[in-house]
């Protein structure tokens, strides 16, 4: 650490001293126990993973980055506020113009590496845009399932329509 302190000071940088530890990078070949084994950065979370190999036939353990807890909380957080279900008066394509360009820059940074690792949030959206469903026509005010099955062949017919739609496709509806 003293070392590192060192050269970054040399080109003019410092480490923040409650920001910077040392983090074991665990994975197949470092099989030790440690107690800082994940790190957040830049939206990331580094930590072990179940990673699949070329071929796609096994599996191993990498240490790989993904969206971070926070950061997914952040996005639900800036979903909700649009307050999508609250937008009966509008349509859907009108929702979608809204919230496509923040799935779009979400998917784009945080899929990158771990795609999986957003279905969390695709089913959010889904869930919004079924809440929207059940408020905006009465055949659906209390039929959730419905709904669902509205929503999910809506998804099929018109994948176009949102983003996270073409990117999860439609196993995110719960």
């Amino acid at each position: 650490m003293v070392e590192l302190q060192a050269r970054l000071a040399e080109c003019g940088l410092q480490m923040h001293p409650t920001k910077t530890h040392i983090v074991y990078g665990k994975d197949n070949r470092r099989r030790e126990m440690y107690p800082t084994f994940k790190f957040d950065f830049l939206g990331y979370q580094f930590r072990p993973r179940q990673v699949a190999t070329s071929q796609r036939n096994e599996f191993f353990c990498g240490y790989t980055p993904a969206a971070s807890p926070a950061a997914l909380k952040s996005m639900r957080a800036t979903i909700k506020s649009l307050n999508i279900p609250r937008q009966t008066p509008g349509t859907l394509a009108e929702i979608a113009k809204q919230i496509n360009p923040l799935l779009r820059g979400w998917i784009a940074y945080y899929g990158r590496f771990s795609g999986s690792a957003l279905f969390f949030l695709a089913d959010y959206v889904n869930r919004k845009l079924k809440a929207w469903i059940m408020r905006k026509y009465k055949r659906f005010r209390f039929h959730k399932t419905r709904a669902s099955q509205f929503l999910r062949q809506l998804a099929r017919d018109r994948r176009d329509l949102f983003v996270h739609w073409q990117a999860s496709g439609t196993n995110t509806f719960t």
